[in-house]
């Protein structure tokens, strides 16, 4: 019970962001739950399949969605996440964790730039955006979901921040739009970096249904948040998880 309310509070708050994450839920549950690293790596990003299913169902009734984005870019995200899922089984598990929180304030860290830099401009783009065609789609979404995917599988997180930039500067999405079809990008990425942590043994099949049971409620309440909610103070809580989440890895390990 105490597992499953605590993710569902990290539901409520990753929905509200756009957030698969994966990487909030691997600080948590090794350090105040002693789940092995590894095993919650491919926990977590399993989960992310019911967190982010939640989140997106709820962000395309509110028009967050740009459905062709998304799924372009999934597609070639979840390639990138089934090879990272293996490389990560050969890397010890502290360093593994250090490389892990070292990227999750690396994405804080980039958005940190792209919102509060003269660049943040780019954000205040809200609504539906004309989404980019021909070659400039194709390059754009495999670039995005390749190098992401590959993140995601090799860290166990579901580099959300690194997608939404990719969207935001790539794609031309507006904030609202990011967030949203984040969580559509990160179903593939999730679905296969988690069967690929499966082929290699890091899950476990009790832990996974009690986080999906609080992570995907909380991830559909939080949704309903993001549009009603100040620009600013989202921009602010999508940089300030994922560094809260670094400390708790590296604190716990």
């Amino acid at each position: 019970m105490i597992i499953f309310l605590t993710m569902l509070g990290i539901g409520i708050l990753l929905g509200f962001i756009g957030a698969g994450g994966s990487g909030t839920i691997i600080a948590i549950l090794t350090t105040f739950f002693g789940i092995p690293l590894h095993t919650a790596l491919g926990t977590s990003l399993a989960a992310m399949v019911f967190t982010s299913l939640a989140g997106t169902y709820s962000h395309f009734r509110e028009n967050n969605v740009a459905v062709k984005v998304g799924l372009t870019t999934g597609i070639f995200g979840a390639v990138g996440a089934f090879i990272g899922s293996h490389i990560s089984h050969v890397i010890p598990s502290d360093k593994l964790a250090w490389l892990t929180a070292s990227v999750m304030f690396l994405s804080a860290a980039l958005l940190w730039f792209r919102l509060f830099t003269k660049f943040g401009l780019f954000w205040e783009k809200t609504g539906a955006q004309k989404v980019p065609l021909g070659i400039h789609f194709g390059v754009a979404t495999f670039s995005v979901g390749v190098v992401t995917g590959m993140m995601s599988g090799m860290f166990g997180i579901g580099a959300s921040p690194f997608i939404q930039i990719g969207l935001l500067v790539f794609l031309g999405l507006s904030i609202q739009q990011s967030v949203g079809t984040t969580l559509l990008v990160l179903l593939p990425i999730a679905l296969l970096g988690g069967i690929g942590y499966y082929t290699i043994g890091s899950f476990n099949i009790p832990l996974f249904l009690k986080v999906i049971a609080g992570t995907t409620v909380g991830s559909y309440i939080g949704a309903k948040f993001t549009t009603r909610v100040p620009p600013m103070f989202l921009k602010t809580t999508l940089i300030t998880v994922p560094v809260i989440g670094g400390l708790i890895l590296l604190l716990g390990n």
